[in-house]
């Protein structure tokens, strides 16, 4: 079979494995008054409609902000109004002002799954393949294997496909940010992840490497000569890209400051869908609810979103390299979102894209057969005299109390005294393992040896 032909299995698998999630319950279905994520995508498309651009971010009486108002970045304003003229030409009740709220159909329902679909064939998709094939090791089929398994991420499929959001376009368009700063393409690399920061401020996380990684770029090219030229390069293009982006909010310093409220809410707070996992666990210790007061709060709050698919995706990148724990981190990361997963209907697909995933990753990437060197472990395995049954045994043991937890949180009642025992539980656990997950990724990139750091510079 050659390249090609796996290729298209691959992408049709994809495909075919997000449009079953996307058959199922989506958040906030038949739930009244405020419905859930779906209703706010759909609610955002009705805004960008039939409102002009200087109403967007404003509580107006045709625009309640306290249903669903954008508070995301220009750039998905206006996605979601280029969805809004294609949902007006096949039904006009699917975005008309006011009376489209809470607007549910089986014909909607499609039409909403099938820009999620578009944008991951149009953003997402190729830039994983590009990712795999021109920035990473290994024959044309571990190549493949690792895209297919990248494609099959759990958390992104159910969040983006059952939940409902498009995660898959900030996060496609920063991964073409780094398909182009690994391609040498700096400008191309800049724009891309520009265009994913004025799509969900949360790509703030992603932003600090980007910077340092052109800096430094730049100061090795000498700061008075090309390098100069090549930093004011590329500060133009991302000055000249938000110009872009923020231009008709840009007439007046009151909306950009409104926007900028907007895109910074403080209503969400730290504990939204119990699925900020650091700070559910912390609060079983330390009550932080009721030692610190609510600005307090939202001064950590900046890690309080459904955040934990943007460490995701750089983890995903590391799936050729560290296969078992890259699997490992993955899979509990979308064990992490199970509390909201539950509430939105979605313990059937959840169960099964990550049984899928474990299953492709354990057989195509061979992620139970690496030694140790290949863990990079090195010098650690000397305390295990150097056996590896014991991160085996670890990893089996993590799956196997995911799978009690997932099922405890289903089928049972909590204590009427606990009754977020569950929620509480699947984030102490998560919580720890992210711990763990940044302890041991920091340990291998301060102790690779300088050898193989530069080897993979020059790939």
């Amino acid at each position: 079979m050659d390249n090609w032909s796996l290729v298209s299995m691959c992408v049709l698998l994809g495909l075919t494995t997000r449009w079953a999630v996307s058959f199922n319950s989506y958040s906030g279905a038949s739930k009244p008054p405020m419905f859930g994520d779906y209703e706010a995508q759909r609610h955002w498309q009705e805004v960008a409609y039939n409102l002009p651009v200087h109403e967007w971010y404003l509580n107006t009486t045709d625009n309640n902000l306290s249903y669903w108002g954008l508070d995301y970045p220009p750039l998905t304003a206006y996605h979601s109004l280029l969805c809004a003229y294609v949902a007006k030409l096949i039904n006009p009740a699917w975005v008309e002002l006011h009376t489209s709220r809470g607007y549910e159909s089986s014909s909607h329902k499609l039409f909403m799954r099938t820009t999620v679909l578009i944008a991951d064939i149009l953003l997402y998709i190729p830039a994983v393949f590009l990712y795999c094939f021109y920035l990473s090791n290994g024959s044309s089929k571990k190549k493949v294997a690792t895209a297919l398994c990248i494609l099959l991420y759990p958390g992104l499929i159910l969040i983006d496909y059952g939940h409902f959001q498009y995660n898959n376009v900030s996060l496609g368009l920063a991964l073409w940010g780094v398909v182009g700063l690994g391609s040498g393409w700096d400008l191309l690399g800049s724009l891309a992840f520009t265009l994913a920061l004025n799509y969900k401020q949360m790509e703030l996380y992603h932003s600090l490497p980007f910077f340092c990684y052109l800096l430094g770029k730049c100061i090795k090219q000498g700061l008075v000569g090309r390098g100069l030229f090549l930093l004011l390069k590329i500060s133009l293009s991302v000055l000249a890209t938000f110009a872009l982006c923020w231009l008709p909010f840009l007439s007046e310093p009151q909306q950009v400051l409104q926007v900028l409220h907007r895109l910074f809410p403080v209503a969400r707070g730290l504990f939204e869908d119990k699925v900020a996992n650091t700070w559910c666990s912390l609060n079983v210790l330390i009550k932080i609810k009721t030692l610190l007061s609510r600005d307090a709060q939202l001064l950590l709050s900046v890690t309080g979103f459904k955040s934990i698919l943007l460490p995701a995706l750089p983890v995903c990148l590391l799936m050729n390299e560290l296969p078992l724990m890259a699997t490992w981190f993955l899979l509990v990361s979308t064990f992490s979102m199970l509390p909201l997963l539950l509430k939105d209907g979605l313990l059937l697909p959840y169960a099964v894209t990550s049984l899928a995933f474990l299953f492709l990753c354990v057989y195509l990437l061979s992620a139970l057969h690496r030694s140790s060197q290949e863990l990079h472990l090195g010098s650690c395995y000397n305390l295990t005299r150097g056996s590896l049954f014991l991160p085996f045994v670890q990893f089996g043991i993590s799956m196997a109390a995911m799978a009690v937890l997932s099922t405890a949180s289903a089928a049972l009642e909590p204590p009427a005294r606990l009754p977020d025992l569950f929620p509480v539980l699947v984030s102490i656990f998560s919580c720890m393992h992210f711990l763990a997950s940044l302890l041991y990724f920091n340990f291998v990139q301060l102790t690779e040896p300088p050898s193989r750091r530069g080897q993979k510079k020059t790939n």
